[in-house]
């Protein structure tokens, strides 16, 4: 079956055949991870494929997809009743994929495969991030760092407001302090694969609110197609004294006062545009506890700078924003 909007809607379930690396590089949102091949075996039945022969190959690889699929039925499927309708995939929708059905189908199992398989579903992918981002209105909340944007969107979505929050899909806050103690980044197409499954799930009739970013948060990037509407749209903008500002982020990156090492490393980052003997001085502060001193001159040094070179350049309504004031 091609890929499609209402596609992966149709069924009970999206099991995922491929491996677990490839199923923690990417997967379609909602799929269960059930390989026909580990890692390992993966590995051993290519090399056998490239150094000995494709049957060799096949017979190995049947006999270890066979083994795994027996343990996925007797495991992961075993509560499925007669009219479980799974979709299974695996890399191109050809022998993993279909090999697992062709066994749920003889069990009486009425299993489909998705067409193309998983590189159908990226390419999919790609195309709606390009389209879809032109058929929302979006209201871009603004303000330097520390303004309190995070908890503004927040409280938009609590109360019925709809809602894009990119920091949380990218599992970064955004700055060279952005990154999360307990959440790794995602990769690029993991972060695209959920970016779709929340614009997908927005009203295109309603305002989307959605924090000002740059190109990249972290490591991943906003796809160029939302990233130029974005920057299209009207704004609203936060008024946040600057002493509220440094209480919000101390309570925002207490993991970094608890790991002056972790906080010095991502401070070397800013070497090359401060210069060492700057870092050095923000360094002393933390070293010594100065934890307020610390981050109101990291936030007039370094944050407030680079925020209004590249806001009113890039957000062209900026100007126009409606502004807002945060209290302590």
């Amino acid at each position: 079956m091609p890929v499609s909007a209402s596609l992966f809607t149709q069924f009970d379930s999206i099991v995922d055949a491929r491996s677990p690396a490839e199923y923690a590089e990417d997967h379609i949102p909602g799929a269960v991870s059930a390989p026909v091949l580990d890692d390992a075996e993966r590995a051993t039945v290519g090399t056998l494929y490239k150094q000995v022969s494709p049957f060799d190959a096949r017979k190995l690889g049947a006999a270890l997809l066979a083994k795994n699929v027996a343990r996925h039925v007797e495991t992961l499927f075993r509560g499925k009743d007669s009219r479980w309708r799974p979709l299974v995939y695996c890399w191109r929708g050809g022998q993993r994929s279909g090999a697992m059905a062709h066994i749920l189908r003889e069990i009486g199992w009425d299993a489909k495969t998705l067409e193309g398989g998983y590189r159908a579903y990226r390419r999919w992918v790609v195309q709606e991030l390009q389209r879809l981002p032109h058929h929302f209105r979006f209201v871009v909340i603004h303000g330097p760092t520390g303004s309190g944007k995070s908890r503004y969107l927040k409280n938009l979505q609590r109360s019925g407001e709809q809602a894009l929050d990119l920091e949380e899909l990218a599992a970064h806050r955004g700055s060279v302090l952005g990154n999360l103690p307990d959440r790794p980044q995602p990769s690029q197409k993991w972060f695209e694969s959920q970016l779709l499954a929340a614009l997908s799930a927005l009203d295109p009739a309603r305002t989307v609110y959605v924090e000002g970013e740059s190109r990249k948060i972290g490591q991943v990037q906003v796809p160029e197609a939302l990233i130029r509407r974005m920057r299209a749209s009207p704004c609203i903008l936060l008024e946040t004294d600057l002493e509220t500002r440094v209480t919000l982020l101390l309570e925002e990156y207490r993991h970094f006062l608890e790991d002056t090492s972790a906080l010095n490393t991502q401070l070397d980052c800013l070497v090359g545009l401060h210069g060492r003997e700057r870092v050095a001085e923000w360094k002393a502060l933390a070293a010594r506890g100065a934890w307020r001193e610390f981050v109101e001159r990291l936030l007039v040094e370094h944050y407030d700078p680079a925020y209004r070179r590249s806001s009113h350049h890039n957000f062209t309504l900026l100007h126009e924003a409606e502004k807002v004031r945060i209290a302590a």
